[in-house]
């Protein structure tokens, strides 16, 4: 089992960054594969990238593909993602997520483990 812990979350300005944390309990983090998902008001949860296990092949949704980048810290139990060129449209609650299987899937319903969300807001 595992724990999840977001941070990082905040009020950014459009065109702006923000790193987002997810801090890990337990000695098998790098055996998940990690996901970070988000949700917008009156929105569904969707996908925004997630990291395999192993050689670390990260995934992109199209809406941030090119300016978020998601990598792993096996040795301190953290996933990050690095969120550039902010937009309005990126304001939502983030989630981490950890799966425990060599596949990714961009699919929420397969992921086990979930932290409690950090509140991202791009105001211009």
């Amino acid at each position: 089992q595992v724990q999840l812990v977001e941070s990082g979350g905040g009020l950014a300005q459009v065109g702006g960054s923000l790193r987002l944390s997810c801090a890990a309990s337990g000695r098998t983090f790098s055996m998940y594969a990690m996901c970070w998902f988000r949700q917008a008001p009156g929105n569904k949860r969707e996908f925004v990238g997630a990291i395999s296990r192993g050689d670390g092949r990260t995934y992109y949704a199209d809406s941030v593909r090119g300016r978020f980048t998601i990598s792993r810290d096996n040795a301190k139990n953290t996933v990050y993602l690095q969120m550039n060129s902010l937009a309005p449209d990126d304001t939502a609650v983030y989630y981490c997520a950890a799966d425990w299987s060599a596949v990714v899937s961009f699919d929420e319903f397969s992921y086990d483990y979930w932290g409690q969300g950090t509140q991202v807001t791009v105001s211009s």
